[in-house]
């Protein structure tokens, strides 16, 4: 006589159908909604087994990020794991749960489609994926040819990007100090150049990791030397005459004086004027205050310095502007002095409009003898209350550049923005106020003129929401810190958020990458940068036991007076 227990257990075996392919069979569904699913792995003589050989190669079951597939009625469902646990059955057994995903479906021919519009029901098959099967998932974007990384959870699958979604609809890079983000940026550089060798690539390197120099010292670019120009943004003149009216008025005025609405208006005056003098004979059109044409700084400074002192009645009598741009006086006279200003408010090359053309060829890779599918603009030099002026610069020529280019779409450009948090911040600081405005430009209608942006920042929850919002892909490494954490999940497409608990555990140079760019949410662990970056981290301990070169304090005092390293 069989107990009740063992009645339903025969029951179940007798109307349950009988899988197709036991050897991947690992389980069966016992809950589905529309953001997850639950099942109950199977277990084998009474014992869950964490590993199965799926063809030729060795399958670890349940793994967090890995992949499965939901089967029923020929109908497959592709699920990631999000998470594990167990349970104890009625009679104290213990069952093994896991909790699934899901992303996309297999069609009929084999091919992934993201989304699931067959949901399965309770009961349904649950099995695991066979190499083949997982680089199915990846064979669209494999034809791009754009090779990333391998998945952590199958060492043998590579991982591929969507490389026009990947860069055409702005990407996030985000992960703590250490985590790997400089080697990230490049290796995804590095393959973007083996698969797209006329790219168009502008780095903005606050502290010299991709270029040609480190501190001052010869170092060798992690890019091809063919394929890399790499410009100090000083030596690149991002000269004062390209700076829109508004910037301009945050260089130099003090909104807080009494006097900043008179200081305004004379500056728009003087500027309107000087432009219009200086470019009289050119063929311009129109020109207005913040037309990027040449005037001279000694003139506008000289105009000022005149209305400051303006009277009649020899003297007897002071004008309405008597005494009102002292302040703005002393702001100008105190930056001109300032060698360190020397690149933006006294260029060498840069002094008349028809130097704008040079520029631009610089900027993008047109310029010199060679052309360059890289530009690495160093601004580790630029002194930092200066840095988000310069920066909204270099934006604001990514942007102008295909704005004006009728061969826009055939000439899209990537502008990578390290360390973003240092110059595209939340909230409303006036003093990042143009550099803010135009990276949300950008990030905003960049896309339909062929100007995307890539983010990369160590401090997530710092960015701007709006920036960080447009990004069609984001690419996690090891996040600890708990604001960083919930703002990235807030701002993530996916529904497969779970996978994101895993950001605290990452290895270095492992990611977590979800979006547009790939099929789906996907941990992997990204290809070794070859060479790598100028990051690597200073080893305290061999130069403390050893001691290291010694030091010229005299020629590091040099360096200091003189600003240059």
């Amino acid at each position: 006589m069989l107990t009740e227990k063992e009645a339903e257990v025969e029951i179940g075996k007798q109307t349950k159908p009988k899988s197709q392919n036991s050897e991947t069979l690992v389980g069966r569904l016992v809950e589905v909604n529309g953001e997850s699913f639950v099942a109950r792995l199977a277990s084998r003589g009474g014992e869950f087994v964490s590993e199965r050989m799926v063809g030729m190669h060795k399958v670890r079951i349940g793994q967090v990020g890995s992949y499965l597939k939901v089967s029923q009625h020929g109908n497959d469902v592709i699920v990631m794991v999000e998470g594990t646990w167990q349970e104890r059955d009625n009679d104290g057994r213990v069952e093994h749960m896991i909790r699934l995903s899901p992303l996309g479906e297999m069609e009929m021919g084999g091919d992934f489609r993201r989304g699931v519009s067959n949901y399965p029901t309770s009961g349904a098959e649950l099995h695991a994926l066979s190499s083949m099967q997982l680089e199915r998932i990846f064979s669209d974007n494999a034809e791009g040819g754009y090779k990333v990384g391998k998945l952590s959870a199958a060492k043998t699958t590579d991982v591929f990007f969507d490389a026009s979604k990947f860069f055409g609809r702005h990407a996030a890079i985000l992960g703590q100090t250490g985590a790997g983000k400089s080697w990230t940026v490049t290796s995804f550089i590095q393959s973007a150049l083996r698969t797209m060798p006329s790219a168009h690539i502008v780095i903005m390197d606050m502290h010299a990791e991709y270029g040609d120099k480190e501190m001052g010292v010869a170092a060798h670019s992690p890019f091809p030397e063919n394929k890399v120009r790499c410009l100090d943004a000083r030596d690149l003149e991002v000269p004062y005459w390209l700076l829109s009216f508004a910037e301009l008025c945050e260089l130099f005025i003090d909104e807080d004086d009494p006097n900043a609405a008179v200081q305004q208006a004379l500056l728009r005056s003087s500027l309107i004027d000087l432009k219009r003098e200086t470019n009289a004979d050119a063929d311009l059109g129109q020109i207005t205050v913040d037309a990027p044409v040449y005037f001279g700084m000694d003139d506008l400074f000289q105009r000022i310095k005149d209305a400051n002192k303006r009277s009649s009645d020899f003297g007897k009598t002071k004008s309405a502007t008597f005494g009102k741009f002292d302040q703005l006086l002393v702001r100008m006279e105190s930056l001109l002095n300032d060698n360190r200003y020397d690149f933006l408010l006294r260029p060498v090359r840069r002094t008349s409009t028809d130097s704008l053309a040079g520029l631009m060829e610089d900027f993008v890779g047109l310029g010199g003898d060679k052309k360059a599918a890289v530009t690495v603009l160093d601004l580790s030099a630029v002194p930092i209350d200066v840095a988000p002026m310069v920066t909204a610069q270099i934006a604001r020529l990514a942007f102008e550049f295909n704005f004006w280019n009728p061969l826009c779409r055939e000439f899209p450009i990537a502008l990578v923005c390290e360390e973003a948090h240092e110059y595209i911040p939340r909230g409303d600081h006036p003093r990042y106020k143009q550099a803010k405005r135009m990276m949300e430009r950008i990030a905003k209608v960049g896309r339909k003129y062929g100007v995307s942006l890539v983010v990369v920042s160590q401090r997530p929850h710092d960015v701007s929401e709006t920036v960080l919002a447009q990004c069609g892909t984001y690419v996690c490494l090891r996040t600890t810190n708990p604001n960083d954490q919930e703002y990235v999940r807030a701002m993530v497409p996916d529904s497969a958020q779970g996978v994101l608990a895993a950001m605290t555990s990452l290895a270095p140079g492992e990611v977590i990458a979800m979006g547009e760019g790939v099929p789906v949410p996907v941990r992997f662990q990204v290809n070794r940068p070859n060479p790598p970056p100028n990051s690597a981290d200073i080893d305290f301990t061999k130069n403390w036991r050893h001691g290291g070169t010694e030091i010229d304090v005299k020629q590091l005092v040099r360096r200091w007076h003189k600003q240059t390293r």
